[in-house]
């Protein structure tokens, strides 16, 4: 096989790379246009994957929430917290977050609802009870009113008074 001879170039004179008729590098281009189509490939999957995995935590969100506003589920064999819940009022979010905080350490031997005053069925059922927001109603398996806990509380103290409720529902029950 026969060498090719390069043409010297004169001293001081850089390489440059072909071009295109629209004047660009031609190499350079395609190049630059693969590894900008994998730049965005990454940056739109990325967000694909945030975006999918929002919609999953949202869906288990909305149906938990669906689930916590079932009323209905009081008395039905399992020893519940329900919460008179303005969704609208700072305090009553801290005290969601304190009772969830103390409601995972039970592992499923408590069932929590949710009033929320801004429907109609949750006003009715803090009426009912004679109770406002910032409030915590707790029942005993059979839907018995055990105590009522008004005001924020510590997750720690949340739990000593649902351990409570445990043993006076599993003596109620004995």
């Amino acid at each position: 096989m026969k060498r090719k001879k390069h043409k010297t170039k004169p001293a001081g004179s850089q390489k440059t790379a072909p071009t295109n008729s629209a004047g660009t590098n031609a190499g350079n281009a395609s190049k630059r246009s693969r590894r900008e189509a994998m730049r965005r490939f990454g940056e739109w999957g990325l967000l694909g994957a945030v975006i999918a995995g929002g919609g999953i935590y949202a869906i288990g969100h909305v149906s938990a929430t669906i689930s916590e506003l079932d009323l209905t589920k009081l008395g039905n064999g399992m020893p519940t917290i329900v919460q008179i819940h303005d969704p609208n009022c700072p305090r009553c979010v801290e005290l969601q977050g304190e009772t969830r905080d103390a409601l995972a350490k039970f592992d499923g031997e408590l069932q929590y609802l949710v009033a929320n005053i801004r429907s109609e069925k949750g006003r009715d059922f803090a009426q009912e009870h004679g109770v406002g927001h910032v409030t915590l109603i707790l029942f005993d398996g059979k839907g018995r009113k055990r105590d009522v806990l008004v005001g924020n509380n510590s997750s720690a103290t949340l739990t000593r008074e649902f351990r409570r409720l445990l043993r006076s529902s599993s003596a109620a029950n004995s």
